[in-house]
């Protein structure tokens, strides 16, 4: 393991955002259910022995791939370990020497890994800290919007290290699931999301779980401001 000091220049790499954990993920029924990758990320996080070294975790817009990477965060550092978050959509425009030193971290994160694939230079960099990782025995999850052959890398070896552990899909949650998703989200909050109420939000919105969950923060917010329950002539008058 190289004994070389953490770069400074990450200011957020333990940024992951309070509040987003397992427990308030809902991974769907057992007819369509993402509760395999949950299972893979918690045993990952807490450090199990037996766990994947790595995991690629890829999905379309709203099915909670960072929830639940920021979760897996959650957990390891509840756990005592180190830990690295890095969100890609903050740190695309930084030079790919923010990788440098991170495999002495217990579990890294990287989020949005589709923004710095195909740039020749982060290609590089990331192909080398695979296996700077594997080698100092450390624990990788990587997300993506995509599957990793369909990254459009220009190192072909990278799409292999991409692929070294489980490539996981998630996938989209129906109306009822999107409905326990959001009554666990509030409740989460503190508040009731009547099952009428959350059923009139899937009508009269879009319907992917990114902007019903703006959606829901918003009514949360108008409700304690005007102190009124969320019932369907209130949400209406908001929407």
């Amino acid at each position: 393991m190289r004994d070389k000091a953490i770069p400074q220049q990450i200011p957020l790499r333990f940024a992951w955002r309070d509040g987003l954990s397992f427990d308030n993920y809902f991974a769907g029924d057992s007819s369509r259910s993402n509760a395999e990758a949950v299972h893979h990320l918690q045993r990952i996080a807490t450090g199990d022995a037996a766990a994947e070294q790595f995991l690629f975790l890829w999905g379309s817009a709203g099915v909670g791939k960072s929830h639940l990477l920021q979760a897996a965060c959650q957990l390891a550092a509840e756990h005592q370990r180190t830990v690295a978050y890095l969100p890609m959509t903050e740190l695309a425009e930084l030079s790919p020497e923010v990788f440098d030193g991170l495999e002495q971290m217990s579990l890294v994160c990287i989020d949005d890994v589709q923004l710095i694939v195909g740039n020749s230079r982060w290609d590089e960099a990331l192909f080398h800290f695979y296996n700077r990782v594997r080698d100092a025995g450390g624990r990788l999850l990587v997300v993506a919007n995509t599957a990793p052959s369909a990254l459009k890398t220009q190192l072909p070896d990278l799409e292999s290290r991409l692929a070294w552990g489980p490539v996981m899909q998630l996938v989209e949650l129906n109306d009822a699931g999107k409905i326990a998703a959001l009554q666990l989200r509030a409740k989460g909050r503190g508040f009731d999301l009547p099952g009428d109420v959350a059923q009139f939000l899937m009508r009269r919105s879009a319907r992917d779980m990114a902007s019903l969950s703006v959606l829901l923060d918003r009514l949360d917010e108008a409700s304690l401001v005007q102190q009124r329950k969320l019932t369907i002539p209130f949400v209406r008058d908001l929407i």
